[in-house]
């Protein structure tokens, strides 16, 4: 499957941004779908999962304030980020069947 991950820009504190990832096929077929991000450093690290049954699963950082849901007529799975720390910052990526899209550049500042 490929991947194309969209919506990311420059915001500030404590606002929201929404991130779309959209798939090269139907994601009802696709059992976990992911979002990971990465900051400058060598370390990507998983933000939110949500299955084909619509069991979600985050990360303790953004509890709260990050929701994934599914489109499926659209083939897309959309993170909504609410709540927007600095350490936000990253490069949000979007992860299905151990295929990468390219990411989106997140920038959390005032």
């Amino acid at each position: 499957v490929q991947l194309q991950a969209s919506g990311g820009g420059l915001v500030q504190p404590g606002g929201s941004l929404r991130l779309s990832c959209a798939a090269s096929e139907s994601i009802s077929s696709i059992n976990i779908m992911s979002w990971f991000r990465q900051a400058p450093g060598p370390q990507r690290e998983m933000v939110a999962i949500i299955s084909n049954t619509n069991y979600t699963h985050y990360a303790d950082f953004v509890k709260g304030r990050f929701f994934i849901s599914r489109d499926i007529a659209k083939n897309m799975v959309n993170l909504q980020m609410n709540s927007l720390k600095t350490e936000d910052t990253a490069v949000y990526y979007c992860n299905a069947r151990q295929s990468w899209g390219r990411g989106t550049l997140v920038t959390v500042s005032s």
